[in-house]
């Protein structure tokens, strides 16, 4: 992922967690996933291979886009006040948004 890409996706994350649209954390996002309030997911650069295929596993059965950012734990906590691998995005043109820049 080019430099750009990632200052995108960075500066779209502020502006969505600023508005309120985010949920942090596997077990907050996993949650909102199964209550239908999720548009999307953002995984972390440096999440471990099991958070991806447990997060994946949960977003394919509830049919949510996965987005792999080249974003780091540390960095995406920059932004929420949390360092967490996982991040979901709850507004549909937010998650549109990120799925122009990653996809």
């Amino acid at each position: 992922m080019n430099s750009q890409k990632k200052r995108k996706t960075s500066d779209l994350l502020s502006i969505c967690i600023k508005a309120g649209k985010t949920v942090k954390g596997f077990d907050s996002v996993s949650e909102s996933i199964k209550k239908g309030n999720v548009s999307a997911v953002l995984t972390a650069c440096d999440a471990s291979e099991k958070t991806v295929k447990e997060i994946n596993f949960i977003c394919g059965k509830y049919e949510v886009p996965v987005f792999s950012t080249e974003l780091s734990k540390a960095e995406i906590g920059h932004y929420c006040g949390k360092d967490t691998a996982v991040i979901a995005v709850c507004d549909s043109g937010f998650a549109k948004g990120f799925e122009k820049i990653l996809k």
